[in-house]
Parts: structure tokens; sequence; C-alpha cells
């Protein structure tokens, strides 16, 4: 009977290192991925920071602007390109498009400005580490 038994002990080795093998490989790749989506997620935010920055600068310049108005604000175009710095610099710069309507009410002009702000980094569409935010706002002076 002693005779039919021997080996047995390393194929169950062999086995449970394979095993094993398989486990520690699953598990690296589950934190790498983690990991990426952690970061995907920081960069998110940012883009989400950085579009809103955007957004700011267009209604400072939207408020500073003379109120009753018979011209819109004159920044008020396609495509303004707005430097960022810091760790939102990989979004710089930010495009700020905006549109400009007037309203008249008996003599007051009221002016409806429709500003998108577009942050951006990563490469192009489908890359991966791509990440893009559209934020938009319409103020009325």
């Amino acid at each position: 009977m002693r005779a039919l038994q021997r080996g047995f002990s390393i194929v169950s080795a062999i086995f449970l290192l394979v095993v094993l093998s398989f486990l520690g490989v699953a598990m690296v790749t589950f934190s790498t991925s983690q990991h990426e989506s952690a970061a995907m997620d920081l960069m998110g935010s940012r883009a989400y920071q950085a579009a809103r920055a955007g957004i700011e600068w267009a209604s400072f310049h939207v408020a500073a602007s003379p109120t009753n108005s018979p011209v819109a604000w004159a920044g008020c175009g396609v495509g303004a390109a707005i430097p960022v710095a810091g760790v939102l610099a990989p979004f710089s710069p930010v495009t700020v498009d905006c549109a400009a309507a007037s309203h008249v009410e008996g003599a007051n002009t009221i002016w409806i400005y429709d500003i998108t702000s577009t942050a951006t980094a990563g490469g192009a569409p489908g890359d991966q580490g791509y990440v893009e935010r559209v934020l938009s706002v319409k103020l009325g002076q």
C-alpha cells in the first residue's frame, strides 16, 4: 500500500503553489486597478475645480462690467484661454466660451450671459488618463 502513495505530496504542493501564485497575481491586479481608479477620481475632482475657476473668472468679469449697458461685456466670446497654476496646471489653459443675449425692459437693457467652461487633461478622448469636465452657468445683469 505504501508504494502507491509515493509522490502524492509533491503533486499537492505544486497544486498549492500554482493556486497561491494565481491568487497573488489577482491581488496585484486588483490593487493596481484600485490605485488607478483613485488617481482618476482625484484628477476628476481637479478638473471640476479648474472648470469652476473658469466660471468664476467669467463671473467676475461680468459682474465688473457696467450695468444697464447697451453693449455686452467685451470679453464675451468664443474660446478664451484661461491659464491655471499649481495642482490645476495639467488643465491649463481652461477654455471659457461665452454668449450674450440682451433683453429690454422699459428703459433697461438686461444682458443674459451663457458661460461654459471646459477643463481637460490627459491627451485625447479615449486615452487612458483622459479627464474632462464641462460646467455651464447663465448669468443675468
